[in-house]
């Protein structure tokens, strides 16, 4: 069973901090590239950051460099992936979700999904 699972998310200050993780088993999800999208209420979903299956390089939106870094480690039977979200803005308030797939900041390259996540920043 395909299961994407992210947690981390919550409700923070302006200027402060949230790290995002996203279990990812039922594949070799290691073979995957891994992205992080969100979607804010009333608006479209949209690209934030992905890494390639290697782990070796990553894409970012241009909203979130020098401030948010995506990481990977790769376990025997899932893939852990996070998000480490600094210097939050209210603007970053939005849903987050895990996505596998190919290496693309287009949602269409992504086949599987997680829930998501909840992040509030408060100013």
């Amino acid at each position: 069973q395909v299961r994407l699972v992210e947690s981390g998310g919550g409700l923070v200050q302006a200027g402060g901090s949230l790290r995002l993780s996203c279990a990812a088993s039922g594949r070799t999800f290691s073979n995957y590239a891994m992205g992080w999208f969100r979607q804010a209420p009333g608006k479209e979903r949209e690209f934030v950051t992905a890494i390639d299956w290697t782990g070796n390089n990553t894409l970012s939106a241009d909203s979130v460099k020098g401030r948010f870094t995506i990481s990977k480690d790769n376990t025997e039977n899932s893939v852990m992936v996070y998000l480490q979200m600094n210097s939050l803005k209210p603007e970053d308030t939005a849903i987050y979700y895990c996505a596998a797939g190919t290496f693309t900041d287009s949602a269409g390259g992504y086949k599987y999904w997680g829930q998501g996540t909840q992040v509030t920043v408060s100013s």
